[in-house]
Order: structure tokens, then C-alpha cells, then sequence
């Protein structure tokens, strides 16, 4: 059994984006559940099957060091039985950095099991604003957040 115990999905999503925030990989795959079922899916990367993978690109992200700030919107909430989906708008920002960027938009989905409830699927994509910015914008990218 865990040692972390998540009573609402609310609750493990604020694990979740602290996690984040702190680059912190245990603290983050506490909140997953440990399952080969699981998938995340970074912006415009490949999906991330099964506890191990996750695991692993969480600590290839995390392994850069930077510090980001996070500011999570719901934008909508459903949940039936043992299954929340929450879509959001994450507002990030890297330490130090003055300029505003356009949020990424993830769908987390939450389990509830016997040990609480649980992250089993994390899907984030540039936002339709992200896209636009960077037509308008052209080829200089800022580095990847996410």
C-alpha cells in the first residue's frame, strides 16, 4: 500500500501539479496508479504505457532542473462511479522567466481504487492559442515546458 492516500481526485491532482512543479519523481508516481494500464502523454510526444515508462519519461523531464510554476484552471469536471476526468489549462512559467506563454490543455483521469484515488491517464497538448502564437510567430520556439 502507498504511503500517500488521495480521499478525492481534487486532492490528487494538487499532488500531481506540486509534484510537477517541484520536479519531485517519487512524489509524482505516488500520485499514478501503479498499473501496466496507465498512459501519459507529454505535448506532442509519444505515449507512455505502463508504470515503468511513465516513470521513466517523468525523470528524463524532470532531469533538466528547471523550476516551473504552475497555475492549473479547470476548465471541466466529470466524474461517474470510480472515474473523474478533469480537463485543464496549465499556466506555466519557468523560474525567472517574464514572459507569458499560452497554456497547455491536459485531461487527467483519476481511478478510485482500494489505496484512493489515482492518476491513469495524463494527456497534455499545446492549446489552439499555443498553435496560433507560434503561426504568428514563426520558427524561434521557446524550450518545452512539458
Amino acid at each position: 500500500m502507498s504511503a500517500h492516500r488521495f480521499s478525492s481526485p481534487d486532492e490528487a491532482e494538487e499532488a500531481f501539479y506540486q509534484a510537477f512543479g517541484h520536479g519531485d519523481l517519487d512524489a509524482m508516481m505516488a500520485v499514478w496508479a501503479p498499473e501496466s494500464t496507465v498512459s501519459c502523454i507529454h505535448p506532442m510526444g509519444k505515449v507512455l504505457r505502463g508504470e515503468a515508462e511513465v516513470r521513466e519519461g517523468w525523470r528524463q523531464l524532470f532531469s533538466g532542473g528547471q523550476r516551473l510554476h504552475f497555475r492549473a484552471e479547470r476548465l471541466a469536471q466529470h466524474g461517474t462511479g470510480d472515474l473523474a476526468v478533469h480537463t485543464v489549462h496549465e499556466h506555466i512559467q519557468l523560474h525567472g522567466d517574464s514572459g507569458a506563454r499560452a497554456p497547455i490543455i491536459a485531461t487527467n483521469i483519476y481511478k478510485h481504487t482500494a489505496d484512493g484515488w489515482r492518476l491513469i491517464v495524463h494527456h497534455a497538448s499545446p492549446s489552439v492559442i499555443d498553435a496560433r502564437r507560434r503561426e504568428a510567430e514563426g520558427p524561434e520556439p521557446k524550450p518545452a515546458l512539458h
